[in-house]
């Protein structure tokens, strides 16, 4: 019989009142393998709450202190992140204190993302910004829009999210193209009507000829702004740039002088290197940016999926089995 755990969950620290449907889903799906949950209390003492908890369940790895790290080594048998990026978790104090760490990894935020990115594409495709401001002043039949047939995405970082983008442009007659650090298969390329797969360094030469490029990278050292001012120059005036995956994939500055000097025709952002950006920032003001506060991947699915993923972790771990989806190199007991 697997033994029944104490699950502690930290909502965001700085949005713990928005619980829903993130905080509901968490819980009721912990409670549905019978084991115990508790919401944590950051105005309460922490000590108490971390008393014999078996599994945290971090809501986006922002929560987490090195004062919780402290109060989980040697009882803590896992730290759930309910996120993809680890750009907000300090790794190495939860490996010194020999706390395992597993995260909920892109497929369950990847429909999300896709759906986002897309829908930015096709904004952009229509000046949907122009048109706007042309409904109010009383402009009508302009302004002229694009079509996405026969248009070249390239898609840097194919991994979940850009497979599940992929799936939907093909829908819109566009031309993929994938970069990636791993090697993607003839028969994976094939069927999702990928026409090239290449690595990192074979980027710039795809970039002249690019409609629409679109990132889907985790951010470390090697990918910050591994789209600089070098490379948006590659692109050409009638390009546009998708990110939904992290703001300092990108070199912002060098963005939106692109932007603004009509080296680039359009931008669709979700995400920025400081959230959430000032309110001076270029990248907020432009006419031919499409911005929106990091919510891509804000979706009931996605909510549901994570929430799923965190409770057959703590099922895994009542059963003696080794968690899915680990991220740190500690060997559990």
């Amino acid at each position: 019989m697997p033994e029944k755990l104490k699950v502690l969950f930290l909502p965001h620290p700085a949005r713990a009142e928005m619980f829903y449907p993130w905080g509901v889903d968490v819980v009721n799906a912990v409670r549905a393998t019978g084991n115990d949950i508790e919401v944590c209390d950051y105005k309460a003492d922490l000590a108490p709450q971390f008393a014999g908890v078996d599994v945290v369940i971090d809501v986006g790895g922002a929560a987490g202190t090195e004062e919780m790290a402290d109060l989980a080594a040697g009882q803590v048998r896992l730290w759930q992140i309910l996120g993809t990026g680890l750009d907000h978790f300090e790794m190495d104090i939860w490996r010194s204190r020999g706390i395992p760490v597993a995260n909920c990894p892109g497929q369950f935020s990847a429909v999300a993302l896709a759906e986002h990115a897309l829908m930015m594409i096709l904004l952009l495709a229509r000046q949907y910004p122009v048109s706007q401001s042309n409904l109010r002043e009383g402009v009508f039949y302009e302004p002229l829009g694009l079509e996405l047939e026969g248009k070249r995405l390239v898609l840097y970082g194919f991994g979940a999210s850009a497979i599940e983008l992929a799936k939907r442009a093909r829908g819109f007659g566009m031309r993929m193209f994938a970069i990636d650090i791993r090697d993607v298969s003839d028969e994976e390329r094939e069927s999702l009507g990928v026409e090239f797969a290449g690595k990192p360094e074979d980027l710039d030469d795809l970039l002249p000829e690019t409609d629409v490029l679109s990132m889907h990278l985790h951010l470390n050292a090697t990918t910050r702004h591994c789209v600089d001012a070098r490379r948006l120059a590659l692109l050409p005036a009638h390009a546009w740039l998708i990110n939904v995956a992290r703001g300092a994939l990108v070199d912002e500055a060098a963005l939106a002088d692109a932007l603004r000097d009509g080296r680039l025709a359009g931008a669709g952002l979700d995400v920025f290197s400081t959230e959430p950006p000032d309110p001076g920032d270029p990248l907020m003001h432009l006419p031919n940016v499409i911005a929106t506060p990091h919510c891509s991947g804000t979706t009931d699915g996605t909510s549901r999926k994570r929430s799923g993923a965190a409770a057959s972790n703590v099922e895994r771990i009542a059963a003696g089995l080794e968690p899915l989806y680990r991220v740190d190199n500690i060997p559990l007991e």
